[in-house]
């Protein structure tokens, strides 16, 4: 069972610019600069230390390792959800498109955690609205284990 706080969860769906900014030097037409394509070491090093003992000691190295294999695997999985939409003659890929493109690429388990996740969250986003209409300002939210 993936289980992962919702905290880290949420980091990790509302990534926006996942190879930070773009660099003004020019380095070839058609050539992506590596960091342009990776998650930020940092994030997936802090992702990292929260599934560890508090201890424990990450290296350089697994960490560059790991960044490598979740920038692909997001790659892998987008790319099949972006091809699904683009069959559909639609330009935005959605939470719905993700969960589909992992059960159609074998991973089951992944797809019904984050179907479970996507469910929790859009519940969580309702409440807030409503609050908001409601008058009842932001509020704090606390996170909860949203993959269990």
């Amino acid at each position: 069972d993936v289980s992962l706080p919702f905290d880290t969860v949420h980091t990790i769906m509302s990534q926006q610019n996942i190879g930070g900014a773009s660099s003004s030097n020019d380095e070839g037409a058609g050539s992506s600069r590596e960091q342009d394509r990776l998650l930020p070491i940092a994030n997936v090093g802090r992702i990292m230390k929260h599934i560890l003992p508090p201890n424990a000691k990450i290296s350089k190295e697994a960490k560059e390792t790991m960044q490598e294999c979740v920038s692909e695997f997001i790659g892998f999985v987008t790319g099949e959800a972006s091809d699904k939409c683009r069959k559909e003659r639609r330009k935005t890929v959605n939470g719905d498109d993700v969960c589909w493109a992992l059960g159609t690429l074998g991973f089951d388990d992944y797809g019904g955690a984050l179907k479970r996740y996507l469910h929790r969250y859009r519940e969580s986003e309702g409440e807030k609205v409503n609050q908001e209409q409601a008058g009842g300002g932001s509020g704090s939210h606390q996170p909860r284990d949203y993959l269990d």
